[in-house]
């Protein structure tokens, strides 16, 4: 072959090479997605709805970025699996968050999802009236790193009790119900919608809402690996904004008592009770973004942590958010 053509050639294929390691960037910068696909970790809650209802909606498809929706148990779990890398983003508590980044995990909250939606149930059997008769009892959490735990904790504080005075054992929220209605279990701490579905049953009750242990505390926010904010900032704002036009697809619905539309869009393993799961999205608020009276919040929420020594010490704004 002549040596000007080979040259040439070579010269075609090795930019092309370039271009090509280049096109994920390239796409990221138009605000489009590459071929790789976004890893987003949720719990089986309707804490996560906007996930489900962006998803179900296409939104993201909208955009051109590809989705993996992985669940999981907890938010520790969840955020093991983002300090690994196996998740990009995920919707989780605001209480395994700061754990992480105490921890020194690189993650930061891009947008509130919610807040209160979590409760204390208790079965008619088990005599269970106030916070007292919890003394000595077995209380299920989804784990020590939810914010259930930490909402337990502040609701035996206020009642001048700690975490001592009872037996905390950690389940999969889908089978607390189960516990409880079989007798195995005589209370449990748990989110939305396993509270309005365990106060539906005949043999199980409400005892305080986590509206009333603390209100207006923040819950599930939308967290992201700082490594996938450093690469893909510009598909997470898409990301962001798309939260945001769930968020109001479903206060809207809500507003306007059609909340069935938004009960159709979630998936099968969380909507057990149609009337039930209506009841639970209409109990707590949906929000996003990351404005001024929210991160005052979370910051009265970490000055809690720190007193009951679950935080040493808080984070800063800086090093907690990300904002678009």
């Amino acid at each position: 072959m002549n040596k000007k053509i080979t040259f040439i050639l070579v010269v075609a294929l090795a930019a092309f090479i370039v271009m090509g390691s280049a096109s994920a960037g390239f796409f990221d910068f138009l605000g489009g997605s590459s071929d790789e696909t976004v890893k987003i970790g949720y719990l089986p809650s309707d804490h996560d709805a906007a996930l489900f209802v962006a998803d179900a909606q296409g939104l993201y498809k909208d955009k051109g970025i590809k989705t993996e929706l992985v669940q999981f148990n907890n938010g520790g779990d969840l955020m093991t699996a983002m300090a690994s890398g196996d998740v990009d983003v995920g919707y989780v508590g605001i209480s395994p968050v700061l754990s992480s980044i105490s921890s020194g995990v690189p993650v930061k909250v891009i947008s509130a999802a919610q807040t209160e939606g979590s409760g204390i149930l208790v079965t008619d059997d088990s005599d269970i009236d106030n916070a007292k008769d919890l003394s000595g009892k077995t209380i299920a959490t989804p784990g020590e790193a939810s914010i259930q735990h930490v909402l337990l904790s502040a609701y035996l504080k206020n009642n001048d009790m700690s975490l001592d005075d009872i037996n905390e054992s950690a389940m999969k929220v889908p089978s607390i119900n189960d516990a409880l209605k079989t007798g195995s279990l005589p209370a449990a701490i748990t989110f939305q919608p396993y509270v309005s579905l365990g106060d539906n049953s005949d043999d199980i009750d409400e005892l305080i809402d986590s509206s009333e242990i603390m209100p207006g505390h923040p819950c599930c926010v939308v967290a992201a690996s700082q490594d996938f904010l450093d690469k893909h900032a510009d598909t997470a704002k898409e990301i962001v904004a798309i939260h945001k036009q769930a968020t109001d697809f479903i206060n809207d619905n809500i507003k306007n008592d059609t909340t069935e539309k938004i009960v159709k869009l979630l998936p099968e393993d969380i909507v057990a009770d149609p009337d039930a799961e209506e009841d639970s999205l209409e109990s707590f608020p949906f929000i996003s973004g990351l404005d001024k009276d929210y991160k005052s919040n979370v910051d009265t929420f970490q000055d809690l942590e720190v007193d009951l020594g679950i935080l040493n010490e808080t984070i800063s704004q800086k090093d907690l958010y990300w904002e678009a």
